[in-house]
């Protein structure tokens, strides 16, 4: 029986296990990557960008960060480096055609969209059905069509079609007489010709996210307080000084099943939704004992920085970041070499940056936008079907079941899309999930069954994330998200080792690993603490963990099965 042909649109993280779960599960998958390297967003990231969580929960469920990587939270090039190894080590390379850029897809087969199965007969492979894939070779300039069995779009939400705010006429770039970039044209710059580009330059940053906060603080370091960079944003959120507020692991607060007990689920029945009635006060109360501890790590309230929403709510909505070593962002503001300016409104002029609220003129030489992508527009213009491109776009978030398939769009899913705290573990359970489903491991429930929980998900998220619904954030609730993952595949979802260790340890990546037999390296939390693998159990790797008094250093760990 001839193998079944996957194309997969992207080799960043979730093109890369995609790839890697197609050939474990027999298929034969062709990777298309525009650019001249894998790594997605973390082939070329500003200087100074690090991971923003522990390396620990950013990391392949079956390939562990090396031990000679010994920074909690990597560089972009360790990262880079992470992610070839991963590649080199599962032998992708061969399946993967850098400089490929796909220009769409059509489908050409059966279609209705008044089916009331996915592909018309639930199958992933119905028998007439098929994708075409135009790509572009972008050294030779030459199109190719590929017929393919099935589509994996991972694509990712955070590249290559820049959001730029739009003004009314009159009051936008095309006035303003200095230059305006959005971060990613200074993100592919060297890093010399960055420093180049804004030194002696007055330089407005608009947006003060993970991207805003790096390009800030280099060009206070090239420019210092002689010529200052202003940030101008519209609303302050929290940002982390450590993984561990007043020494306990943030860990242990949000990233076990205990801590989502405080928060209602989609799809929750009324034992649940009671429980997280009554410990609605105690999720109040964490989120306080760590916006506590980051204000009192942080002078917030002498910038006038203290977010009005509660910690909580940005974790939800996946808004919280990691600030490296913030002595040296908040000496800038106090040496006046980063000036914050908040507001909700702004406008362009001909010297600058004009604040619509109090009619402050910001005088610029270049202004940059830190202010995200348009994935969803790349999303929808891949396809080729106008009436698939509406799927996407016609509600305010992409509706995906499982977030992975949309219910009308036949043979094709999404991965890496939608957003987590380690997205690199998530597009590793998706991956491993839409793989499980090819091979028929499990069917999908009917259309109107997928529909009605992309609905519950809808409603969730709304009252989670808020305005940033959009996002598809499953930030507060991983656990219960993969928990159903596992239960479509037939896999265990109590992943630890006894009912108290599951309710109450974190869980990471490593709790869903299912074939690997050897780690080279424990695991580390920013607190000192160690996670341990301790065995492997039925359904896969549970951990333990010890506070240990002095440094372990020993040879790889040797998990074997039962």
């Amino acid at each position: 029986m001839d193998k079944k042909q996957v194309a997969i649109i992207g080799a960043g993280i979730s093109g890369l296990v995609a790839c890697k779960y197609c050939l474990s599960k027999g298929f034969e998958p062709v990777v298309f990557e525009s650019e001249s390297d894998i790594g997605g967003v973390w082939a070329k990231t500003i200087k100074t960008t690090r991971l923003q969580q522990p390396k620990t929960q950013y990391q392949f469920s079956d390939f562990p960060w090396p031990s000679t990587v010994t920074d909690v939270f990597p560089t972009q090039k360790q990262i880079h480096d992470y992610l070839h190894s991963y590649a080199k080590h599962f032998d992708l390379a061969p399946y993967i055609k850098l400089h490929s850029k796909v220009k769409g897809i059509s489908y050409d087969g059966p279609w209705s969209e008044k089916w009331s199965l996915w592909n018309g007969t639930v199958e992933a492979f119905p028998p007439q059905g098929k994708w075409n894939v135009a790509v572009e070779n972008l050294q030779s300039s030459t199109t190719q069509v590929y017929t393919v069995d099935f589509v994996i779009v991972c694509l990712g939400r955070f590249k290559d079609v820049p959001n730029i705010p739009e003004f009314p006429k009159g009051k936008g770039p095309e006035v303003f007489q200095g230059q305006a970039i959005h971060s990613m044209k200074y993100a592919a710059m060297d890093n010399d010709k960055a420093a180049e580009f804004v030194k002696g330059k007055k330089v407005v940053i608009i947006g003060f996210g993970k991207t805003g906060l790096d390009i800030a603080r280099e060009c206070a370091s090239v420019n210092g307080p002689e010529i200052p960079c202003t940030v101008v944003y519209r609303r302050d959120h929290w940002k982390l000084p450590d993984w561990h507020p007043w020494g306990l692991s943030l860990a242990y607060l949000y990233f076990n099943r205990f801590s989502e007990l405080l928060v209602h689920k989609p799809g929750e029945g009324l034992l649940l939704s009671l429980i997280a009635t009554l410990l609605s006060p105690l999720g109040w109360g964490v989120s306080k004992f760590v916006e506590s501890h980051i204000n009192k790590k942080y002078p917030f309230a002498k910038f006038d920085m203290v977010p009005k929403q509660s910690f909580s709510k940005d974790t939800y909505s996946c808004m919280i970041s990691y600030m490296p070593n913030p002595d040296t962002f908040f000496d800038a503001l106090e040496k006046g070499s980063i000036k914050m300016k908040k507001s909700p409104s702004y406008s362009f002029y001909e010297k600058g940056i004009l604040i619509d609220e109090d009619k402050t003129k910001i005088e610029a030489d270049i202004v940059i936008f830190a202010t995200g992508f348009k994935g969803v527009e790349k999303l929808k213009n891949i396809f080729e079907q106008s009436t698939f491109g509406h799927f996407i776009t016609g509600s305010p978030r992409v509706p995906l079941y499982r977030e992975c398939i949309h219910p009308r769009i036949p043979q094709l899913a999404i991965i890496g899309f939608s957003e987590s705290f380690s997205n690199i573990h998530t597009s590793d359970m998706r991956a491993k999930w839409v793989t499980a489903l090819l091979e028929g491991a499990f069917k999908l429930p009917s259309v109107n069954e997928m529909q009605k929980d992309i609905e519950r998900w809808d409603e969730y998220m709304k009252q989670s994330s808020g305005e940033y619904h959009h996002r598809s954030s499953i930030g507060a609730l991983e656990i219960w998200y993969y928990d159903q993952l596992c239960k479509d595949m037939g896999m265990n979802p109590r992943r630890k080792n006894g009912p108290w260790a599951d309710l109450f340890e974190p869980y990471g990546p490593i709790d869903y690993a299912t074939n690997s037999t050897q780690y080279s390296s424990i695991l580390e939390f920013p607190n000192n603490q160690i996670y341990l693998p301790m065995g492997i159990h039925s359904s896969g790797i549970s951990e333990t963990v010890i506070s240990p008094t002095k440094k372990i250093v020993g040879s790889s760990l040797v998990i074997r099965q039962k």
